[in-house]
């Protein structure tokens, strides 16, 4: 026998940025709540609405499973006295467990008898637990910035106002914030009323007829389509946003999409300038050509129906002509200077009171930047532009636009830089060095860009761990993180021979040069070089290595993460290689002989059997075109080369026997197998695959 189950905990508006987190909370909490109360269930979903959470468990058990389960008590001995009678911690388990001592049996562990008993446990009426689940449920959610109110201590998203909870038709009775749970819903604030629920399987639909659709996938998908046909309306279309999609399903519960114009005096600016205050101030949704071409157009949500939605629509058109307004007005007065005029105004601007102005850092941006050009082996031109780029990337930063609309630094200063005459690869670089921007954001393209970015991010990492500012748990306030992995991905996905070692050395260097005073960097080298090779780790478990093939190629080399990555997935192909074991084993069994003697001088000659000669001989062949192919990152040569050497070492081990009492012929032949497994480690230690 079961019933459904509804627990609905209604609030004032939530914002939109809680709902997520806080919908897959209470779903979390209630599977593991009804589990851990053996209550079965056939389905059960979470909604979510500014105004409301709530939780709908389809077919809920009346009654909790009975169970029956093995309990283990004291050993036999412990149990029972010599004449076999009960001691007082037979009586105590069996009390504790409720059963008799006669029910006892036994069970041998490692040889040893201990007591045992069946436990049975009948389960409860559902309805009686239902109480607390649902006050569980609700003081068990958690949000960012919860709220007090009234004279209560209790902590919410928002105020609570109502509570529902039905299990069937019947009322559930538990109270919280000074609110009893009942069976009376709230629709929408302005065009719903009260309604009342007499059945949990009635709750979407007796919501929608308030105006209220509780269900935020569906929500979300109704959004989506009246979007989509308001576009095509006017020969357009609108790019998904998903954030913003998200953002939006989250702030209306009754949502009615409307088509605004844009007024097209100012369709003459940059698309971004356009596109950002609709965005990121206003919600709305910019409507493009089908070549990707702005039109004069937007499209908002409103929550309610379509009353009056001209008058909505005239409203949200000022509002966004306004912000357009402010906007063309800083347009016009940032093109009158030159870009580099501004250069100077960063000196009054203090990147971080330890760490210098902006202007300080511009500076040593370019001789960052300079020196990853020499690196990377450009030219001389290359390396010019790389400066000139380096120069002037920060200067939007003081102004007018990005002042009032700091999402739009770099991008800004690509349009002004194009406006004064700089070189296509200049305003590239200064529009791509913040790339990547966040998670699934594209990586610079152009070589200015590549360079400065990772000058850029390079900068910000070194200085803040030289002055103790460093990530720790979830708390990342200057992004490091996503820094220090935009710099690994670029050098992964531009395959860059670069090491990090070099580049941290360079960077603090170039802090020293300008006077700034940072931690010692034989104290911050060894974090520093950790926290990037947890993102180069990261990065080659994203890419679906096994575990145990990135544990071998990190073993020998954490500092060029170009590198690891293509170690890694060459030793991921040659693993399942027929010849590889034979490879993996002759690599093992020479370290493992290693590790039982200390380095010791030897030569050639001092070896004696023709096998062990002929390796030697085969090393000496080898082992620089191994140098020379893993130098160049060709590891697919360097295993072939590296793979000829064990035929070899195998008739080594028939012929010899390497530990023999003759110090000098064991110590040579030691050594010649430190050579073997230096030739064999061209693709990290494989003692470390599973």
């Amino acid at each position: 026998m079961s019933k459904d189950f509804l627990l609905e905990i209604g609030m004032e508006e939530m914002p939109a940025k809680f709902a997520p987190g806080a919908v897959v909370q209470l779903e979390n909490n209630a599977r593991k709540m009804l589990a851990e109360l053996r209550l079965a269930y056939k389905n059960l979903q979470c909604y979510v609405t500014p105004r409301r959470l709530a939780l709908y468990v389809e077919a809920l058990a009346e009654k909790q499973q009975d169970i029956s389960e093995e309990v283990k008590g004291p050993a036999q001995k412990a149990a029972f006295d010599a004449e076999g009678k009960p001691t007082k911690a037979a009586e105590g388990f069996a009390r504790g467990q409720g059963v008799n001592i006669e029910d006892f049996f036994l069970k041998e562990i490692n040889g040893v008898p201990y007591v045992y008993a069946v436990k049975y446990q009948k389960g409860e009426e559902t309805e009686k637990l239902l109480s607390q689940v649902s006050l569980n449920l609700v003081t068990s959610l958690n949000f960012p910035k919860p709220m007090r109110w009234g004279d209560y201590e209790i902590r919410f998203a928002r105020p609570i106002r109502w509570l529902i909870s039905l299990f069937g038709d019947e009322v559930i009775p538990f109270s919280y914030a000074g609110i009893q749970a009942g069976r009376t819903s709230r629709g929408h604030r302005t065009l719903g009323s009260y309604i009342r629920i007499v059945q949990p399987a009635e709750y979407l639909n007796a919501l929608e007829s308030v105006f209220v659709l509780a269900d935020q996938e569906k929500r979300k998908q109704n959004i989506w389509s009246q979007i989509q046909l308001l576009a095509a309306k006017v020969g357009g279309k609108v790019d998904q946003d998903e954030n913003l999609l998200t953002e939006i399903c989250h702030l209306v519960e009754y949502p009615t999409a409307l088509l605004g114009e844009v007024d097209v005096k100012y369709m003459v600016l940059p698309g971004e300038v356009i596109t950002t205050p609709m965005k990121e101030h206003q919600r709305y949704f910019p409507v493009k050509a089908e070549d990707g071409k702005l039109l004069p157009y937007f499209i908002t949500v409103r929550n309610g129906d379509r009353t009056s939605l001209d008058i909505v629509k005239e409203g949200n058109k000022k509002v966004l002509k306004a912000r357009l307004e402010d906007a063309a007005f800083y347009y016009r007065e940032d093109l009158k200077s030159p870009l580099h005029t501004l250069i100077p105004k960063l000196d009054r601007v203090v990147y971080h009171e330890k760490l210098g102005t902006v202007g300080q850092r511009v500076a040593r941006l370019q001789k960052l930047a300079v020196a990853i050009a020499n690196e990377m082996g450009l030219d001389t031109k290359e390396a010019e532009l790389v400066d000139r780029t380096a120069y002037l990337a920060k200067a939007d930063l003081v102004s007018h636009m990005v002042y009032d609309f700091p999402e739009l630094q770099g991008i800004m200063g690509a349009y002004y830089a194009g406006s004064n005459g700089e070189v296509p690869a200049v305003c590239a670089g200064i529009l791509e060095h913040y790339r990547p921007r966040h998670a699934g954001d594209a990586f610079p393209s152009s070589v200015t860009g590549k360079v400065v970015s990772l000058a850029d991010k390079l900068d910000a990492i070194v200085g803040s761990f030289g002055i103790g500012i460093q990530p720790t748990g979830s708390q990342d306030p200057y992004a490091l993180r996503r820094q220090a992995l935009g710099i690994v991905g670029l050098m992964v996905q531009d395959e860059l021979d670069l090491s990090l070692l070099r580049l941290i050395e360079e960077s603090y260097s170039i802090f020293t040069v300008q006077g700034i005073t940072l931690e010692p960097l034989e104290k911050i080298r060894p974090a520093l070089l950790d926290f990037f090779v947890q993102r180069v780790r990261y990065l080659l478990q994203e890419s679906g290595l096994r575990y145990d093939t990135i544990d071998a190629v990190m073993a020998h080399e954490t500092e060029k993460p170009a590198h690891l990555m293509k170690k890694a997935v060459v030793l991921a192909q040659v693993r399942d290689e027929a010849d590889f074991a034979s490879y993996s084993n002759a690599y093992v069994r020479c370290v493992n002989l290693c590790k039982k003697a200390a380095a010791a001088a030897w030569q050639v000659s001092d070896l004696q059997v023709s096998s062990e000669l002929a390796l030697a001989e085969c090393l000496h062949e080898k082992a620089p075109l191994i140098r020379t192919a893993v130098n160049d990152a060709d590891f697919r040569k360097a295993y072939a080369f590296a793979a000829e050497i064990v035929p070899l070492i195998e008739k080594l081990f028939e012929d010899v026997m390497i530990m023999v009492e003759d110090e000098k012929l064991r110590n040579a032949r030691l050594g010649l197998l430190k050579s073997c497994v230096e030739a064999l480690g061209c693709l990290g230690d494989l003692t470390l695959l599973a």
